[in-house]
């Protein structure tokens, strides 16, 4: 059975992690880089049972992959977090056999002033061992599949 571990960066986010950190259910791992937040981000996110790492200078953000205690890593944003069915989704996804696939993209939905917009999917669960990125998020790829649920993009926390 594969095991993910979630991987956040973070700057001045303490406001709105929380949600993002709850929703993270299916991750066996939730790791935090956290870039000289001056705020209460570490702290909420260590309440959270997060893993907290402090940023380098100068180190690009898929670097930090390797902090990771698992090779499956999911990544979103603070202001992100997972509906239910991708929760679900993701937990029927670990039962299953996923060598055969590098990475898997999942919906986007994102939250306007006049009310909910679909984004295009983005590549967000992916294999270390197989993938490399420099952003805080993996780089789009055809090798994905769709994972059912939606990443829900929030405009405040």
């Amino acid at each position: 059975m594969p095991k993910i571990t979630a991987l956040l960066h973070t700057f001045d986010d303490a406001a709105r992690l929380g949600r993002a950190l709850d929703s993270l259910r299916p991750c066996d791992q939730i790791l935090v880089v956290d870039h000289a937040s001056r705020d209460a981000t570490r702290k909420v996110a260590r309440q959270h049972g997060a893993q907290v790492i402090r940023a380098v200078p100068g180190v690009e953000g898929g670097a930090y992959a390797i902090d990771a205690d698992h090779d499956w890593i999911l990544c979103l944003l603070p202001s992100e977090a997972l509906s239910e069915a991708l929760e679900a989704s993701l937990l029927e996804w670990k039962q299953g056999d996923p060598d055969e696939f590098l990475g898997f993209a999942v919906n986007l939905r994102e939250e306007t002033e006049d009310g909910w917009r679909n984004l295009p999917p983005e590549t967000r669960l992916v294999n270390r061992t197989v993938v490399v990125w420099d952003g805080p998020l993996p780089p789009p790829g055809s090798f994905t599949h769709a994972l059912a649920g939606d990443l829900l993009r929030f405009r405040n926390p």
